[in-house]
């Protein structure tokens, strides 16, 4: 019982020593002021209140979601060679690891996907307008697996995959 008892003195005196170590360093040394840090202080200064018009508001991807998909147009000429050919670049990039080469919905990653993406050249899909493509595309399927790529893939480059895809149902 004396030697538990011991023991446990022993325990607390190294647990009090380490703690009083730890202050000395972090009251005396430059590096050691950790509640000193800018990381946990508030904020002192008041914060900077923008002026009207710096941040821009209009254009871009907020137009896109705003309008409905049936007045969205291509700015491509979408039977164009080169628009298709760029496309169907962009498809291999951005779209065939979930929709497959084919564009059956058999890429790698999407077999292991339940349901299967969906096969663009299906019916379907190929009867959807371009600005309905557009939004899935750049906005995900709510509900669906489509993940939102308006980060990922510029708006033009979205177009191009589009002129692609409903090229194949020409």
């Amino acid at each position: 019982m004396k030697k538990l008892l011991g023991l446990f003195i022993f325990a607390g005196i190294i647990t009090l020593a380490a703690y009083q170590a730890l202050m000395f360093y972090d009251n005396n040394f430059r590096y050691g002021r950790m509640r000193e840090t800018p990381g946990v202080k508030p904020h002192e200064a008041p914060l900077l209140i923008l002026e009207p018009g710096i941040v821009p508001i209009h254009g871009g991807d907020a137009t896109y979601r705003l309008t409905p998909a049936i007045d969205l147009v291509s700015p491509l000429n979408r039977q164009a060679s080169t628009t298709i050919a760029r496309g169907k670049n962009l498809y291999a990039v951005y779209c065939a690891q979930c929709h497959g080469i084919n564009l059956d919905g058999n890429g790698t990653v999407g077999q292991s996907f339940q349901p299967l993406p969906a096969n663009l050249r299906s019916p379907a899909v190929q009867a959807k307008t371009e600005g309905e493509l557009f939004k899935s595309v750049s906005f995900g399927i709510p509900g669906g697996r489509q993940p939102a790529l308006d980060t990922t893939i510029s708006p033009d480059d979205r177009w191009y995959i589009i002129a692609f895809v409903q090229s194949l149902g020409s």
